[in-house]
């Protein structure tokens, strides 16, 4: 998502700074919920930006261009596996 800036009749454009992002090092939805193998985190993304594309029990993915940065996700996953990435100053 782009944030619009209005300065003297001029519009900037400023890049999203900060979005949730999956380890998938450390991602297990298997050790989240055994029987299911869905992710934990998922069903608590209140904007529908997290979500297992390729099935259950296969690692979530982020849009991350659409991310809003409630973090819902991150306090959601017992694993630790989701994190906040910040880009730029």
């Amino acid at each position: 998502m782009n944030l619009k800036i209005f300065v003297q009749n001029k519009i900037f454009m400023q890049s999203k700074k900060s979005f949730a992002l999956v380890n998938y090092e450390i991602c297990n939805p298997e050790k989240c919920n055994p029987d299911e193998g869905i992710c934990v985190a998922v069903p608590v993304c209140s904007h529908k930006v997290l979500k297992q594309m390729d099935g259950v029990f296969e690692s979530p993915m982020v849009f991350q261009d659409m991310c809003m940065g409630c973090w819902d996700c991150i306090e959601a996953c017992p694993l630790d596996a989701i994190e906040q990435k910040h880009i730029g100053s």
